[in-house]
């Protein structure tokens, strides 16, 4: 079981099970709304997640067509990510949980974006975009 919350800890949720797959993604949306160079995001079934206290003080803006981001009204911190090709599906941002034991990056996704600024310089695949497949993922890694 991993926990997390938001900044000014108004918000507090919990994960059971295992993460799903973790990237690093590079596109500019990812960079803006999390202020870094990437975002580090694992990939979850809805029914791991479960919201403990403060599920009242979340706003959300959608950011795409697909995709509504989650956050904290009071502090600002990124928690979810929804996704309507994808209900069953949540994406966490791994550095407001605690608990993790172990993350295995798969892969950088949207590399084609990437802040000018930075260099990757792990041997973790890259993918210019979104990649074809979580298997095409996999594939490279082997």
């Amino acid at each position: 079981m991993m926990k997390g919350k938001c900044l000014c800890e108004a918000v507090e949720y919990e994960i059971t099970g295992s993460l799903g797959p973790i990237y690093n993604c590079h596109c500019s949306k990812c960079r803006r709304w999390h202020g870094s160079a990437f975002r580090t995001r694992a990939s979850i079934n809805k029914n791991q997640f479960e919201w403990l206290n403060g599920s009242k003080n979340l706003s959300s803006y959608k950011s795409s067509e697909n995709v509504t981001k989650f956050f904290c009204k009071t502090c600002g911190s990124p928690l979810i990510s929804t996704y309507e090709n994808k209900p069953e599906i949540l994406g966490i941002p791994l550095g407001g949980i605690e608990g993790i034991t172990e993350a295995n990056i798969e892969a950088h996704i949207f590399v084609g974006s990437k802040a000018t600024w930075h260099k990757i310089t792990d041997p973790v695949p890259q993918f210019e975009n979104w990649p074809v497949s979580e298997d095409a993922v996999r594939k490279t890694n082997t």
